[in-house]
């Protein structure tokens, strides 16, 4: 999620969708999602391990991209990373504000980012990217890596696969928003391509805690490569065997369970 009341560019059809809906939702999301990392230990244990990489003396401070309602912002924090949020909703930094008064979250787009060149020492984008188009995440991904420092980390979390949905009503409203899985090999790809080099890459299977169709959730530790070292941008470079994504149970029909991002 991402852009602010202030942003003079004209927010693209996939951004003003994702506004206009998590604007309507945001109260909701906040309250169901709450205690959804208390259940998850292997998210746990991602955020742990990146809050390991960029905090410490002398770091520079880490954005968390779509921040939401600011629980995942909350959580880097209280693992001692200097942590603030931006999303494109300004309902949910209102309530990302409301619910942290001592972080700071400010309206922003991924896309056009208003940090400097070089001025984070890591990034978060948690389910930020899966109303991206695909063909747009060049650009996202481009965008993320301009304002990391070198040597900064970015953590992604996304749906990993090769579809697409459209929700008409989600959170206990109705809203109008695409969901897409991307296959951990293009995210690889597009990764190594922006100038990142991929450290880790991990497919977690859907499990009884997950919506009836929410598919399998990738999850991405990239590193922005120090000048003059090359960037892996292969997903079959370390090995791995082809991915085969879990097919979805159900059929094809709107989505009115509660949805992650």
């Amino acid at each position: 999620m991402t852009d602010t009341s202030e942003t003079v560019e004209p927010l693209g059809p996939a951004e003003a969708a994702t506004r206009a809906s998590y604007d309507t939702v945001a109260a909701d999301y906040e309250r169901l999602l709450r205690a959804e990392l208390d259940g998850r230990p292997l998210e746990r244990a991602l955020l742990t391990t990146f809050a390991a990489l960029v905090r410490g003396p002398g770091t520079r401070p880490v954005a968390d991209l779509g921040c939401g309602p600011g629980r995942i912002t909350a959580h880097l924090a209280a693992l001692g990373v200097d942590a603030y949020g931006i999303d494109l909703s300004p309902g949910m930094v209102a309530v990302a504000r409301r619910r942290c008064p001592h972080l700071r979250f400010e309206e922003g787009t991924m896309a056009a980012l208003a940090e400097a060149d070089g001025a984070l020492g890591g990034a978060v984008a948690w389910y930020s990217t899966v109303h991206t188009p695909p063909e747009q995440l060049p650009g996202v991904f481009a965008e993320v890596h301009r304002v990391l420092a070198p040597g900064g980390r970015l953590l992604l979390a996304y749906k990993a696969g090769e579809r697409v949905r459209h929700l008409d009503r989600a959170y206990g409203h109705p809203l109008s928003l695409d969901v897409y899985w991307v296959p951990p090999g293009e995210v690889a790809g597009l990764l190594g391509a922006a100038g990142f080099t991929v450290e880790a890459l991990l497919i977690r299977r859907p499990d009884a805690d997950d919506g009836p169709r929410a598919g399998d959730q990738g999850f991405v530790l990239a590193r922005k490569a120090e000048p003059g070292a090359g960037a892996v941008s292969e997903y079959r470079a370390w090995g791995a065997p082809a991915y085969a994504p879990t097919r979805a149970a159900a059929p094809a029909r709107p989505w009115s369970a509660v949805m992650e991002r």
